[in-house]
């Protein structure tokens, strides 16, 4: 018999690890990491999993060891992988919004702008992008590779860095000041050029794609259902944000109407009074797994 076909997929290693693998979980896969091994098992036979550091895992993909994995877009424009950006997937290890990769310096430190830092060292784990961030604005600067503690280094081992931050705590914390940001970056999944041409990888691809982006999008919105009047339903609909159209059936009664519709879950303390004082009733909201439009 033939060998099935399987997905080669790198799972992010570290900080993304477990926000990665909570949202596989939340999009319908599940992926058991235990121990020290870097071959996780996930409940789907076409899938094979590989824990893999988020600063390699585009130069994997693009060279084929992987045929898709998910990592930051700083780590794709950082090595300057040539591969298929197949979905943005904004997700971080603390919560729902991009991260920003900044240029910062001691609080009490003369320097205001980058222009300003000629001549000086700079600490980062983002060394190529961001000699090539200086190189543009012909800012010589001397860019050393930081391996860690990236925040104490100024001003004893370097005069600023270039570091990643989601809320700017870390920085706040060791006293460091932003004087200018590099790029924003949030989480990509990847194909290799090879396996995105071929038929079969590109479909099961796309579809963790969609399921994916289901499960994060479930998880800013509610279902919402309630009960009106067809004399009221005019109002009730003047005041009702909806995703599409809402869904609208008859009941027994033929003066009354069912509703069925999707809304942000930051709407619904405002907008279920409404509903009520429009004359709503049997208002009901209940959590979402999925949403794929």
């Amino acid at each position: 018999m033939a060998e099935k076909k399987k997905l080669k997929l790198g799972i992010p290693k570290g900080s993304l690890q477990d926000a990665t693998i909570a949202l596989f979980e939340k999009a319908g896969w599940r992926i058991y990491a235990s121990g020290r091994s870097y071959f996780p098992t996930i409940d789907d036979v076409e899938i094979e999993c590989m824990l893999v550091r988020a600063q390699e895992m585009a130069r994997y993909v693009e060279h084929g060891a992987l045929d898709a994995g998910l990592t930051g877009n700083d780590w794709i424009l950082e090595n300057q992988s040539d591969v298929e950006r197949v979905t943005s997937l904004t997700y971080s290890k603390q919560s729902r919004v991009k991260v920003k990769w900044v240029l910062a310096v001691p609080e009490d430190s003369p320097f205001q702008k980058p222009e300003d830092l000629a001549g000086k060292t700079i600490a980062t784990e983002l060394v190529e992008y961001t000699k090539r961030y200086f190189a543009e604005k012909n800012i010589p600067v001397k860019v050393e590779f930081s391996w860690g503690a990236t925040e104490v280094k100024p001003p004893t081992l370097a005069d600023a860095i270039v570091e990643v931050t989601e809320t700017g705590s870390s920085l706040r914390a060791n006293r460091l000041r932003i004087i200018e940001t590099l790029m924003e970056s949030e989480t990509q999944l990847i194909a290799n050029k090879s396996a995105w041409a071929d038929d079969w990888k590109r479909s099961k691809i796309e579809t963790l794609s969609m399921m994916l982006n289901g499960a994060m999008d479930a998880e800013i919105q509610v279902g919402l259902m309630l009960n009106a009047r067809k004399a009221d339903l005019d109002k009730v609909l003047g005041v009702l944000p909806a995703l599409n159209s809402p869904t609208i059936s008859h009941l027994q009664d033929p003066e009354w109407v069912a509703l069925n519709t999707i809304l942000e879950s930051a709407l619904v303390r405002d907008v279920i009074p409404k509903l009520k004082a429009a004359g709503g009733t049997g208002i009901v909201e209940y959590p979402l797994s999925k949403v794929v439009l």
